[in-house]
């Protein structure tokens, strides 16, 4: 076990392209400062969450390619498989039992596919898939969810996005990811006169808004330099308090870096106007899963993106940034390539494996240079290929 990796740090790609993966920064928490060991002959516990959907197809091909690292570089990695989502309440009765909470606790990293689905979509059910996702957050303290959103040059033309819009752009996404309305308080009333009324509460601290804006700020330094806070202090108090914090940690502890502030409906029509011009940007935890999603389109499709999600103690959760996407779900169609990156980012983030993590990221940027593309990236009249074989392709780059 690795037990020795748990403290959250961040690894942002520098701006560079095409290959962006090559050299970057270390930008550990400001938690811990000495140098961590470089492992050799790891021996370390993944645990994958398939989840619902084209999550198990992405998974499998996911751990094909770090059962490929292992065998590479002399590791070991000893994988369990635990249920969440809908197909956990199928068999359980709970979108996160108990038994997989607990592996998880005890994993040097977490691999999830995607969970949810129109099965479990009931409004009146008593628990949705979704929760599963929210309280394996809380429960982790994963507060930091990191999303780099970085276009291919070879890709370009698969944006919705004109060619010279998109262009260059390479943003690093912090949300806050265990605080503000998704885990405020929520209540349904019925009224007096047979309607209802519904509310939800956004809910943040100065120490929730503190810890994820150093974050921001650290991965910030290694950069351009460049952070941008999104907020809503305009309207919403919480987003107030979220200016305030922010402002002053930057003011006080990082003096150095360009900072400026945008509000979230403004952010929001920036991205699909000048996105290239935006570096590191830091936003709460709603804010920030409605704008990434939106940024995600960028280069073209939700299947190329990953995500981490870290915690200052503990394994990390790594995911694809798509949904479980039942429409396709068991067609063989899904692009692999967003799960397999995210099993880059577990390898450099709780596995302290740098040189393993680049040595897939550059297998992926291979087989996309080289032309292969999923149906999902695929233009008018190219044949795409399918979910195992586009994940074979990454296997054969890896093999070279």
């Amino acid at each position: 076990m690795v037990r020795a990796i748990g403290v959250l740090q961040s690894v942002s790609p520098q701006r560079t392209s095409p290959a962006r993966w090559q050299n970057q920064t270390d930008t550990r928490s400001h938690l811990r400062d000495q140098q961590l060991r470089k492992y050799v002959d790891v021996n370390a516990k993944i645990v994958l969450l398939p989840g619902d959907g084209i999550g198990p197809e992405v998974i499998d091909e996911a751990r094909k390619v770090l059962e490929r690292i292992a065998q590479k570089f002399d590791h070991t990695f000893n994988f369990e498989s635990h249920p969440i989502g809908g197909n956990a309440i199928d068999d359980f009765g709970d979108p996160l039992p108990e038994a997989t909470l607990e592996a998880c606790r005890g994993a040097d990293g977490i691999l999830l596919g995607a969970v949810g689905g129109p099965k479990w979509d009931d409004p009146t059910a008593k628990t949705r898939p979704e929760v599963g996702l929210l309280k394996i957050r809380k429960e982790l303290g994963l507060f930091a969810n990191l999303r780099p959103i970085t276009t291919y040059d070879f890709l370009l033309d698969s944006s919705p996005l004109r060619r010279e819009i998109v262009e260059g752009t390479d943003i690093f996404f912090v949300r806050e990811l265990t605080g503000g309305i998704y885990f405020g308080d929520s209540k349904l009333e019925e009224n007096a006169d047979g309607s209802e009324t519904a509310s939800s509460t956004m809910v943040y601290s100065t120490h929730e808004i503190e810890r994820v804006v150093r974050v921001a700020a650290k991965a910030a330094q290694g950069r351009s330099g460049h952070l941008t806070s999104v907020d809503k202090a305009n309207v919403l108090e919480a987003s107030r308090l979220w200016r305030k914090v922010a402002e002053r940690v930057v003011r006080e502890e990082f003096p150095d870096l360009k900072y400026d502030v945008v509000l979230v409906d403004a952010m929001a029509m920036h991205l699909i106007s000048r996105p290239s011009t935006f570096d590191v940007v830091v936003t709460g935890n709603m804010f920030g899963d409605i704008l990434t999603d939106e940024g995600s389109m960028l280069p073209g499709s939700m299947g190329l993106l990953p995500s981490a999600s870290l915690g200052e103690s503990g394994p990390g959760l790594y995911e694809p940034i798509h949904g479980s996407a039942p429409d396709i779900a068991g067609t063989g169609v899904a692009n692999p390539l967003a799960t397999i990156l995210a099993s880059a980012m577990l390898l450099r983030h709780s596995l302290n494996l740098e040189e393993e993590a680049k040595a897939i990221e550059a297998a992926v940027d291979a087989v996309l240079e080289a032309g292969h593309r999923t149906k999902d990236l695929a233009s008018q009249g190219e044949e795409p290929l399918g979910t195992k074989a586009m994940a074979q392709k990454v296997l054969e780059a890896l093999a070279d």
